[in-house]
This record gives C-alpha cells, sequence and structure tokens, in this order.
C-alpha cells in the first residue's frame, strides 16, 4: 500500500520515531503510560521492580541485562544523576543475587554534554563493575554518536575486560566497524538498528539489513570473538543455530539476545533447547523513545497501543 509515494509502514515507522525524540511527546506520554500499554515492554519505573522482572526471568532459565532508561541528556546534573541510577543497579544485581549484566548509553551519561564528564561516569561505573564482577553492555544510539562511542569503548576495552559493545547491521560502516573491534577481543551484541537513518549511512531495505546481520554473525562466530545475536527473527536465529553447529561452535561462545515483552514463548523455547538467552529489563520514568521505538520496529503494535487506550485494563 502507498500514500503520496510512500508506503504507509514506512510512513508510519518514520512518525513514530520522530515522535520518541519529541520531549513535550514524551513528558505527555508519562502522564498516560500505564494506559497506553507501555508496561508490555517496560519492567517498571523503578530498580526492585526491575530487579523482580529480572529474578522471575531467572527462574524461567533466561539470563537478564538491566537497562535504565533515558538518552541525549543536555545537562551534566541529569547526566551524574543517570550514573548514580547504572551504579545503583550493579550494586541492586549484587545485592540479589540476580543473573544479569547491564547496558548504559553514553548519551545518557553526558556523550552530548562533556567528554570528561561521560568518560568519568563511564570510569565509575565500570569500576564499580569490575568489583561486583558483572557485565556491562555499551548500547549503541544513533549513527551521529557513533565514532565517538567506538573510541570510548575501545579505550575502556584496554582497561577493562567486563565491558561490550554494540554494532547496528542496518549501517554501511558495520563490517569494517566489526572488525576492528575483533582485533581488540571485544564482546559484540549485532543488532539490526532501530534509529531512524539517512540514506546516505544505512540501508533502507530489509532484505539488505537481514543479509548485512547474516554477514556479521557470521564473521563473529569465526573470529573466536564471544557473540551476542539480538534478534526476534526465526530467520536470523536459524541462521545462527546452523552455523554454529556447521562450525562447531560450542554454545558457551555465544547467546541470543531478546526484549522484554516480545516473544517470550521464543525465549523460553531456546532456553530449553540449551541455547544462552538474556532478555533486555528496560524500566525508568525516561520510557518513551524506548516504546516508540518498538512500537517503530513492529508497527503492528501500534493496533496494540490504540486498544489500550481506548479499552485500559482494570
Amino acid at each position: 500500500m502507498r500514500l503520496g509515494g510512500w508506503r504507509v509502514e514506512t510512513w508510519l515507522k518514520r512518525g513514530l520515531q520522530t515522535l520518541g525524540s519529541s520531549p513535550a511527546a514524551n513528558r505527555l506520554a508519562r502522564r498516560w503510560g500505564p494506559r497506553l500499554g507501555a508496561s508490555r515492554f517496560v519492567a517498571g519505573e523503578n530498580l526492585e521492580q526491575a530487579l523482580a522482572v529480572a529474578a522471575s526471568l531467572n527462574r524461567e532459565g533466561l539470563e537478564a541485562t538491566l537497562g535504565h532508561l533515558g538518552e541525549f541528556v543536555s545537562r551534566a546534573e541529569e547526566a551524574r544523576a543517570a550514573a548514580e541510577a547504572c551504579l545503583a543497579a550493579l550494586s541492586g544485581i549484587r545485592s540479589s543475587g540476580v543473573r544479569s549484566h547491564l547496558s548504559v548509553k553514553l548519551t545518557q551519561l553526558g556523550l552530548d554534554v562533556n567528554a570528561d564528564l561521560v568518560r568519568e561516569n563511564l570510569i565509575r561505573i565500570l569500576e564499580r563493575a569490575r568489583e561486583a564482577g558483572i557485565f556491562v553492555r555499551i548500547d549503541m544510539e544513533d549513527s551521529a554518536h557513533l565514532p565517538a562511542t567506538l573510541d570510548l569503548f575501545k579505550e575502556m576495552r584496554r582497561r577493562y575486560d567486563q565491558v561490550g559493545i554494540a554494532i547496528q547491521a542496518y549501517l554501511y560502516r558495520s563490517e569494517r566497524d566489526l572488525r576492528e573491534l575483533q582485533a581488540i577481543g571485544a564482546n559484540v551484541r549485532l543488532v539490526k538498528g532501530a534509529y531512524l537513518e539517512p540514506a546516505s549511512v544505512a540501508y533502507s531495505s530489509k532484505r539488505d539489513v537481514d543479509e548485512n546481520l547474516k554477514k556479521l554473525i557470521d564473521l563473529q562466530l569465526r573470529s573466536g570473538c564471544y557473540a551476542a545475536v539480538a534478534s526476534h527473527d526465526p530467520e536470523i536465529l536459524a541462521h545462527t543455530r546452523r552455523r554454529a553447529a556447521e562450525w562447531g561452535i560450542s554454545r558457551d561462545r555465544f547467546e541470543f539476545q531478546m526484549l522484554y515483552g516480545i516473544r517470550p514463548d521464543l525465549q523460553r523455547e531456546l532456553a530449553r533447547e540449551g541455547y544462552r538467552v538474556r532478555v533486555y529489563v528496560p524500566y525508568g520514568t525516561d520510557w518513551f523513545g524506548y516504546f516508540m521505538r518498538r512500537l517503530a520496529e513492529r508497527p503492528a503494535n501500534v493496533w496494540f497501543v490504540l486498544k489500550n487506550a481506548v479499552f485500559p485494563k482494570r
């Protein structure tokens, strides 16, 4: 279906992604979050709720990654507050005994504010994580922040073993970036990518993104570096399983990663088959941008939101 030369689905995805970056929409959504159905994808607004979800996942044989939501902060005090939330999450993971990693976004820690500030915040988090024996993954954001994110990761990788990074398959440059990361033994999360990017830097067709993701998975599996394959796509999952079997890749050298609230049936099925499955557990009050990206990835979920808005659960 087309509308004015644009496919309706493409138009809807762009609209949702743009809406997700609107501060005004974010403020409004906080009031209506439960009614919109955000709890399907977000574990809660506080750490205690997130830890309870992580513990529940653990009991079902699944691993977790906690992520305190928020990004693109513009003030130093916001960045420091985000760092404190990450430190609290590390302490909570350690004291509760849940099997969980921590995910961080550098724009949340001050990447757009000051280079020294984001470095200081990240070092504090990685020092605490090393003491607690907890792995931290630096999430990848939009392409504008990619060079600075990679540079800071490479610097931290020289100092800390328990830190990883993510690479997005929809960017043309990702194969080159991955090969550079493999040279330093990086633990890499491979994902399709969920930000709104121009055609000058990113593939626009699903087929091209899928094929590039398969290529990146193959490169990471063969490199000997740890591979975290982040996808709900049955074709991508089958490709990974097939390659691991063909090449004799031990199941302790890779894992599947999925999102809280998306295909829990598939998560549990893979875990029962003996694969390591890690579920991203997002929490916090700044959930709107994340929620919009989840809807943009699968616009059919918009009906779910509309249904909850009109007929909310009591």
